[in-house]
């Protein structure tokens, strides 16, 4: 009887502590609704990503490339998003919980027919508790504070984009704040013979980043590490089950200007950026004739400048590019290098209300030399709401 009235003693307490817990969870529903009207010099082809946003790989090249010459006109509303917060007092501080989704996951009947309809995608699922972070967000090598503002969904070419499952501790000092992380691997490979990339069925090793974050005189810098072990293991090539390793660096600046002006800078360099390059553009590594794994040279960056013309209206100009320096042997249509230039002119009336218009121009080549370009035209209208 004692044992029993024990028990339920604890059974109560621990509910009365659990309902304390959910009363003092906050939770926070925030998104955007956007539209994308856009005009392009060409089509990536029928239901093609690459005209709704900018997909550098998806650029046709060559003299005879893409199905149309002729423009095509695309109005989307896939780049809209749904997020999702909580956060809940601790005594090692907030525990917070976050998830994030948008439209542009693909589902069997995706077209432009009839429904338009969409598949919902994962962005973001992650947790935090003091330093500790664990879940699927931003890769820890780029600081994506310094991303340029666009209306193109794609961004600037020579940006560094992942996001992907982690492991992160980030630790505060005077000036900023250092953090490492342990990330998913995943190998994308170029074979001999064809003009397209396979990615490796073995991945041995986390991709390991370290960056630093820090301030001075209003200039906010990162300097991030990236580490990889890039390993072939694929009956596509049988004879190369070894790996290799390499990495790269990325600095990026948010340089405050004139009023509420500000330069934003990027410059990457390694030799295993691959698929951390916007769009996954460079394969990780190249495998010879000889079932060799090689890893090349790769380059890349931007700058941007936002200028604000009035309280209500702002503009951005991004100049960006990457390049790579493959193996002699490469085949005949692997992505080289690529750039980009984005213009635009955006229009708040009023708050969480955006409407603006963009021109970009991108160019992609590729091993061989072809190379092909696409001139585009973009407005954008966005509801935020928080």
């Amino acid at each position: 009887m004692k044992r029993s009235s024990a028990a339920a003693l604890v059974a109560t307490a621990l509910a009365g502590a659990s309902a304390a817990a959910e009363a003092q969870t906050s939770f926070t529903v925030s998104g955007y609704v956007k539209l994308d009207a856009i005009l392009s010099s060409r089509s990536a082809g029928v239901d093609s990503v690459g005209d709704q946003m900018l997909v550098p790989s998806l650029i046709p090249v060559g003299p005879n490339a893409g199905a149309h010459k002729t423009d095509q006109v695309t109005f989307h509303a896939r780049q809209s998003r749904l997020s999702l917060a909580t956060s809940t007092p601790t005594a090692y501080g907030p525990l917070t919980a976050n998830l994030e989704g948008d439209f542009f996951g693909d589902l069997p009947n995706s077209n432009e027919t009839s429904t338009n309809s969409q598949g919902f995608r994962l962005r973001h699922a992650y947790g935090q508790l003091g330093g500790f972070t664990a879940g699927q967000t931003w890769t820890n090598v780029f600081n994506q504070a310094a991303y340029a503002e666009t209306l193109d969904f794609g961004g600037a070419l020579g940006e560094l984009f992942v996001r992907q499952a982690q492991v992160r501790w980030t630790q505060k000092f005077a000036t900023g704040q250092w953090s490492v992380s342990a990330e998913n691997p995943e190998s994308v490979l170029a074979v001999p013979g064809t003009a397209t990339t396979f990615r490796s069925d073995s991945d041995h090793v986390p991709d390991l980043t370290g960056r630093v974050d820090f301030s001075a005189r209003g200039v906010t810098y990162s300097v991030g590490l990236l580490a990889r072990n890039i390993h072939v293991d694929s009956a596509s090539a049988p004879a190369a089950t070894s790996g290799k390793s390499g990495g790269a660096l990325a600095f990026t600046a948010i340089v405050p200007a004139i009023g509420k002006d500000d330069l934003r800078l990027n410059l990457n360099a390694g030799n295993a950026i691959g698929r951390y390059q916007d769009g996954g553009f460079f394969p990780d590594g190249y495998v010879d004739a000889h079932g060799e794994l090689h890893l090349a040279r790769q380059t890349s960056g931007y700058i941007a400048y936002r200028h604000f013309w009035s309280p209500t209206l702002r503009s951005t100009l991004e100049l960006s590019a990457a390049s790579s320096a493959p193996p002699p042997d490469t085949f005949k249509g692997i992505n080289q290098a690529d750039r980009s230039q984005h213009l635009n002119l955006i229009w708040r009336p009023v708050a969480n209300f955006d409407v603006g218009a963009e021109v970009i121009h991108a160019r992609r080549v590729v091993t061989g030399g072809d190379a092909g370009n696409l001139n585009r035209l973009q407005f954008s209208v966005q509801y935020s709401f928080l």
